[in-house]
């Protein structure tokens, strides 16, 4: 059994190399071997967003608090609200944030394939964030 008590790992501020704005993560668990299941609670501030990415085993978001604005590549830019729960499969590239004047939080569940959880792509430019959102 492993008990990670409350407030006693640190928030991190998200890498601008992966984010625009700003995002914090708190570490909620990464399970040990043989398991691969990491989950992170993230809190973006206004306006914040990921870069385009993937996951080799694909992601579940749950949104918690907010309002905020996902998309998958080809698709078109829809809002999230609390309560709220989006799978993304696995190698879908996708991106997920906060609404431009809201911010927006969530839980970021995602498997690790060789030891890996996600792969990074380029920025999402104002043009793509700015889309008009479907309800």
């Amino acid at each position: 059994m492993i008990v990670h008590r409350a407030g006693s790992r640190k928030t991190l501020r998200a890498s601008a190399d992966y984010f625009t704005g700003t995002a914090h993560q708190d570490p909620i668990f990464e399970a040990p071997a043989p398991a691969n299941l990491r989950a992170l609670r993230v809190t973006f501030e206004p306006g914040a967003r990921t870069a385009w990415h993937t996951h080799p085993l694909g992601q579940t978001i749950y949104v918690t608090d907010g309002l905020g604005l996902v998309q998958r590549e080809g698709g078109p830019v829809q809002e999230v609200r609390p309560g709220d729960v989006v799978y993304f499969e696995p190698g879908e590239r996708h991106w997920h944030g906060a609404a431009p004047d809201v911010g927006m939080v969530h839980i970021a569940m995602q498997e690790a394939k060789d030891g890996k959880h996600v792969d990074w792509a380029e920025q999402v430019t104002d043009a793509q964030y700015l889309a008009p959102p479907q309800r």
